[in-house]
């Protein structure tokens, strides 16, 4: 599986073509062995059939650091896009990165300030490199968010959890189109549905209260919330997990600007992660009936 998910790669390849002539592109085409199967009736059409035979093939191709998949070449290409001309993909870019477990890492301009002024030109060229970064270590199993929403996607099919399937995959969409406070929402309704879910599969029968679910949850006749792990604790003044989690999803007042992307983006990981732990444990307990 490419490292880079399908809509990073798009929009990647859009936001290359959106400040690369026509001849920039095809340079790269021959360089990365490409142009026999380039579409290139405009840079939009080259954008896609770049993205295209990426997703299909991804072959290995020459870059400036030696031998590397074409994904990465591209998303390489798209990260130095100037900030005037990066086009109206490269939010979806960005929120493509994330998602996959990258973020773009701006170095600090330098100051006239001290010594500074002094630095030569090829040092600030250097400095001035935006690097592209994983979030967390490569090599720590189940940290995969893509692979974390896949296997998550699957168990709420299987058990037949629909309304939560919906809330995911509405909070996904919106959190690849920028629009971080609809995501937040939805996976807020995200959590709160598949435990509410999996009270009613465990026998809950009182009203209908997410609350009292999630009591139910931790408490004897299901004991599927641990005490031991501080996931659920009968007294609301103890420090528990599941409650916490619903409050940090239920902050007041608003969070502008990169504040707010960042929120976003963990919102989803850690609510992918958690729903991992839950839906595995819901499914060994169903497996055991």
């Amino acid at each position: 599986m490419s490292e880079f998910n399908r809509m990073t790669i798009v929009a990647a390849s859009e936001v290359v073509s959106s400040y690369c002539s026509h001849s920039d592109m095809e340079a790269l085409e021959l360089q990365w062995g490409i142009e026999d199967r380039a579409d290139k009736a405009s840079k939009t059409a080259r954008a896609a059939s770049w993205a295209r035979i990426t997703i299909n093939e991804n072959m290995d191709v020459m870059t400036e650091q030696g031998r590397a998949p074409l994904a990465r070449a591209i998303v390489e290409k798209a990260i130095i896009a100037p900030k005037d001309k990066r086009g109206g993909s490269w939010v979806k870019f960005i929120a493509g990165l994330r998602f996959d477990g990258f973020e773009l890492v701006e170095p600090v301009q330098s100051t006239s300030i001290g010594w500074n002024w002094i630095d030569s030109v090829d040092d600030k060229k250097e400095t001035n490199q935006i690097t592209l970064t994983r979030m967390l270590p490569e090599d720590i199993p189940g940290l995969d968010f893509r692979e974390a929403k896949d296997e998550v996607s699957a168990l709420l099919i299987e058990f037949g959890f629909n309304t939560a399937k919906g809330h995911l995959e509405q909070a996904i969409s919106a959190f690849q189109r920028g629009e971080w406070s609809s995501s937040n929402g939805e996976l807020r309704n995200f959590f709160e549905s598949y435990l509410n879910e999996i009270a009613d599969a465990l026998g809950y029968s009182g009203k209908t209260d997410s609350k009292l679910k999630r009591d139910f949850l931790g408490g004897a006749d299901a004991a599927f919330l641990s005490t031991e792990y501080n996931e659920w604790n009968s007294n609301n003044q103890k420090p528990q997990y599941v409650q916490g989690l619903m409050s940090r999803m239920h902050p007041h007042g608003g969070h502008p600007g990169l504040s707010e992307e960042e929120d976003a983006t963990f919102r989803l990981q850690i609510m992918l992660i958690t729903a991992r732990l839950f839906l595995r444990r819901f499914k060994q307990r169903k497996d055991k009936l």
